[in-house]
């Protein structure tokens, strides 16, 4: 799955595209707010789903080599946080939809494309 896939069908509003926005291949999805938790996930090419909005998710993000961070609930990432994301490289974006809703979008096109949940 790939970050135009993705921007598409979640309707997203891309507040930095990263290092990896045109060739990284999204092979795992964690979601949560509880960043102590997605700490535990080791799996390359990561996705991190949140209604977190702080650096510490870009911080956090970063530590998992995760290659994109989507905000749910309509959340607009400040100044700083879009800045880390640029210093960090990492793809930010946010969409309108709920973080159930964007699971199961995002799981509907892991399963399409053959890539794990």
């Amino acid at each position: 799955m790939r970050f135009t896939e993705i921007i598409r069908c979640l309707e997203c509003q891309v507040f930095n595209r990263g290092d990896n926005f045109e060739t990284g291949e999204i092979e795992y999805v964690t979601a949560g707010d509880l960043m102590s938790e997605v700490l535990v996930f080791d799996k390359e090419n990561l996705l991190l789903v949140t209604s977190l909005n702080s650096e510490q998710v870009l911080r956090t993000a970063n530590i998992v080599d995760a290659i994109g961070v989507v905000l749910v609930n309509s959340k607009i990432p400040n100044e700083q946080m879009i800045s880390l994301a640029r210093d960090l490289g990492v793809v930010l974006l946010s969409t309108q939809n709920s973080m159930f809703e964007t699971c199961a979008i995002l799981y509907s096109l892991l399963t399409n494309s053959g890539a794990n949940a």
